[in-house]
């Protein structure tokens, strides 16, 4: 029986926004390239996970942990592949994560199948130069309009990954079955990357898999969403017709269209990407 806590030493992320961290800035308020801490901007689920783990490691007496973050916003599966994997394999650490396809599901013509195929030549060969693989699963889109219209090529790659990870003896932090992720209080306002406290619950979830211990429960229910109104706003809630709630709605996801929408989608014409010309936050495997 494989050992449910690992020695892990050495650890190294793969992926896109998601494990760059994207939506989680940093306490101090840096939240993009060229701030206080330049590459090192977002800190993620992945750089809680690496706290949490070199902690453990300390109060353990056990040396320090070793922590790379390779993972660039807005890379597609094949560019992780090409840039990532092979850097990941000559680091050899005791653990490699890996998150990606996401971006590449956003795009019309995208084959899960296809995915498939490259995501599982890449696990191989990370399997062949690490103790432990991390897999990631993509998110229930289903909150969100326009990008709920992907669930079904989501919900097929998924089942591939889950494959692959049984039959390559990977680890698997399956994101979809996170249902209080589905909550749009969790996310970004650009409904594209989690929040502070999403990346806070995928990082504990993390820890449970890998068998590190933590302290809260990312299945927690979030309060909610507002305190209990006063007569004056029941009052006013009570004569808030339908239609109007429903214009409202609209009128949000309207600028969400324009600031965020409208953008990406200019972005794909343009042939570029969110990521061009940045470098990873942590392109050393170097003490954490």
């Amino acid at each position: 029986m494989r050992d449910t806590r690992p020695d892990i030493g050495a650890f190294v992320a793969l992926g896109d926004s998601f494990t760059e961290g994207v939506g989680d800035p940093y306490p101090d308020g840096t939240g993009d390239r060229g701030s206080h801490h330049p590459g090192l901007c977002y800190r993620g689920w992945a750089d809680r996970f690496a706290e949490r783990l070199a902690a453990e490691r300390l109060a353990a007496d056990r040396p320090g942990l070793r922590y790379a973050n390779l993972a660039v916003r807005g890379r597609l599966l094949e560019q992780v592949v090409a840039e990532q994997v092979p850097r990941a394999v000559a680091m050899a650490p005791d653990l490699v994560s890996i998150a990606a396809g996401g971006n590449d599901l956003l795009r019309p013509r995208a084959d899960p199948d296809a995915l498939a195929q490259t995501f599982d030549a890449a696990i191989a060969q990370l399997r062949a130069a690490s103790r432990e693989v991390l897999v990631f699963t993509g998110f229930d889109p289903h909150a969100f309009p326009l990008i709920r219209l992907i669930r079904g090529k989501v919900a097929a790659y998924n089942m591939h990954l889950r494959v692959i990870a049984e039959r390559r003896g990977c680890r698997l932090v399956d994101l979809w079955s996170m249902r209080v992720l589905g909550d749009p209080r969790e996310w970004s306002a650009d409904r594209l990357h989690l929040g502070p406290d999403g990346h806070r619950r995928v990082a504990l979830r993390t820890c449970e898999v890998m068998g590190v211990a933590v302290e809260g429960d990312w299945r927690e229910p979030l309060p909610p969403p507002a305190s209990a109104p006063g007569p004056e706003a029941v009052r006013s809630q009570a004569a808030l017709s339908q239609a109007a709630a429903w214009f409202a709605a609209r009128r949000v996801d309207a600028r969400w269209a324009r600031e965020y929408a409208v953008p990406w989608f200019g972005r794909r014409l343009r042939g570029v990407s969110s990521g061009d010309g940045l470098a990873p936050k942590r392109p050393e495997l170097l003490p954490l």
